[in-house]
């Protein structure tokens, strides 16, 4: 194995949904999953089979992944019954995926207390586990549960489980920090105890981050020998987290000279997958996270910002475009450019970088970002933005207006109603229309009136469906009247899910304009490229 090469293990839809207040659905893991994939990272932990109906529903439709390993997830047989008959242990070899990544406890007070079992017994739950793993998995590894505390309090049996994993066929055997305790200073020197106990097996590490230190304990671990990092994004996990991912990357690559599955050119794709993550989940991004928060490499007017347009290197550590954020002045912005072009090879459009489109589309994703536009979560309504910039999208309808009605009251048996009703005046092709449909919210009802209009036209959108919507407020201080962004993701048969987003005061407004854009890049994908004749 080359030495120079770590190998990343992204845990953030099983460890990450252990987050107070994060709830992925089974379609935002597999969006996510394909944007780790594209990312480059080479294992992808898609969660615990058995364990819940969104994970069982992610496995049952696993998303096809061109690079990464996906990864389920799952714990050693339970004491008193074989590995061939424990239910759990059945259900996490169930997925069709070839690798897994099984937990056993490591430290020998967890063994007698949590599992009730004496020191040898824990040793045979975890070799038989990984062998009779091994017999149906291209590869399985060995998650070394509680690892550091183990190792200081019985270094003895914390071994001897890492020898029964490593001789049941276990490929590689994963010394986790799971109370978040430990220090760099041991943990460097526990790496390197276990890399000469443990010869030829290939080692891994996992920190939580209850003291602050799962970066720095994850980069020194590797320094020590250690040659997988397992960790989330954004550093998402239960009570302080997980090792950043986002941080733990661009220190590797930038600062330590190793090597990844992210080639240099990927790496720009950083903060795009940053974002996205957060977007999906609602959440803020932290602006001052390292490497990819907004404030990363900002300067405010003054001494700073003066030395800064001197010389950059006054006072960044690395160029903001490798890891794809960028500049920024306060007092003027200098940001766009080139993460508008490399959002332009992505999708595979070919523009002059000098053309004056591209500078008007730089300013126009600018003003549309500080009204609260977010386009890192809605890639097609950036591609339909880009693509109207430099006159490629035809306009397929016009929505003269629209209105919606909310009805809630109860009927004669005394059960509550709730209907909605949406009226909407189209132009196609110079002709108008106007219809009436009702639903069962009032995002459904304006689909439906919509889809009565424009299906006779545009059959392509039949198989189109609306698969999941986020709504997140952007000025809580004003309330009800809080400006509100609008997230849409849409599917159809055959096709990837696509997402776009709205931003307005009215809720309703913003759910249009996101279901417009959903329409409109559907009719683009599929080839559409004038407006029917009706």
């Amino acid at each position: 194995m080359d030495g120079q090469r770590v190998y990343l293990y992204d845990s953030t839809l099983r460890d990450g949904a252990q987050t107070q207040g994060v709830d992925f659905s089974a379609a935002d893991k597999r969006l996510i999953a394909r944007e780790l994939d594209r990312l480059g990272i080479d294992y992808i932990e898609g969660g615990w089979p058995g364990a819940n109906p969104t994970d069982d529903d992610f496995f049952a439709n696993p998303p096809a992944l061109a690079e990464a390993r996906l990864s389920a997830f799952g714990m050693t047989r339970r004491a008193g019954r074989s590995a061939a008959n424990d239910p759990g242990l059945t259900a996490i070899l169930a997925p069709a995926v070839g690798t897994v990544c099984m937990v056993g406890k490591t430290w020998d007070f967890h063994a007698r207390v949590a599992l009730g079992v004496d020191l040898d017994e824990g040793v045979r739950m975890i070799g038989e586990s990984i062998a009779h793993a091994c017999r149906s998995k291209h590869e399985v590894m060995f998650d070394a549960e509680h690892f550091f505390d183990g190792y200081k309090a019985n270094s003895g049996f914390a071994t001897d489980c890492l020898k029964a994993a490593y001789d049941g066929g276990a490929s590689w055997l994963v010394l986790c920090d799971t109370n978040g305790g430990t220090l760099p200073h041991e943990v460097e020197a526990i790496v390197r105890k276990v890399i000469g106990e443990m010869p030829g097996a290939r080692i891994g590490v996992h920190f939580h981050n209850d003291t602050g230190n799962a970066v720095a304990n994850s980069l020194i671990a590797v320094r020590a020998g250690a040659r997988q990092v397992q960790g989330t994004i954004n550093g998402l996990g239960e009570r302080c987290g997980n090792a950043d991912l986002m941080q733990v990357i661009p220190n590797l690559m930038l600062k330590m000279g190793f090597e990844t599955g992210i080639s240099r050119d990927k790496l720009k794709q950083l903060v795009h997958v940053s974002r996205l993550v957060d977007e999906r989940l609602n959440r803020a991004p932290n602006r001052h996270a390292p490497f990819i928060g907004e404030s990363a490499f900002a300067h405010k007017g003054g001494l700073h910002a003066s030395a800064v347009e001197r010389d950059p290197r006054c006072y960044e550590h690395i160029e903001p475009e490798t890891v794809g954020n960028h500049r920024h002045i306060v007092v003027s912005d200098q940001s766009g450019r080139s993460n508008i072009m490399a959002r332009f090879r992505d999708i595979g459009i070919e523009v002059d970088p000098k053309d004056p489109k591209v500078s008007r589309l730089v300013e126009t994703v600018k003003e549309h970002e500080f009204n609260g536009y977010a386009y890192d979560g809605a890639e097609a309504s950036f591609e339909l933005l880009a693509r109207r910039a430099l006159g490629g999208v035809p306009e397929y309808f016009t929505c003269r207006s629209f209105r919606v009605i909310d009805e809630r009251r109860w009927n004669a048996k005394g059960e509550l109603v709730t209907l909605s009703e949406a009226t909407v005046k189209l132009e196609v092709d110079g002709q108008m229309f106007m219809t009436v449909a009702e639903g069962n919210g009032p995002v459904n009802a304006l689909d439906a009136a919509l889809r009565k209009v424009l299906l006779p036209v545009y059959p392509e959108l039949k198989p189109m469906r609306l698969i999941d919507y986020k709504v997140r407020i952007l000025t809580p201080g004003a309330g009800t009247g809080a400006v509100t962004r609008v997230m849409i993701e849409s599917s159809a048969q055959g096709v990837d899910n696509w997402s776009t987003v709205g931003v307005s005061a009215n809720i309703i407004d913003a759910s249009y304009a996101a279901l417009r854009d959903s329409i409109f890049y559907k009719l683009y994908r599929d080839g559409i490229r004038q407006q029917a004749s009706v």
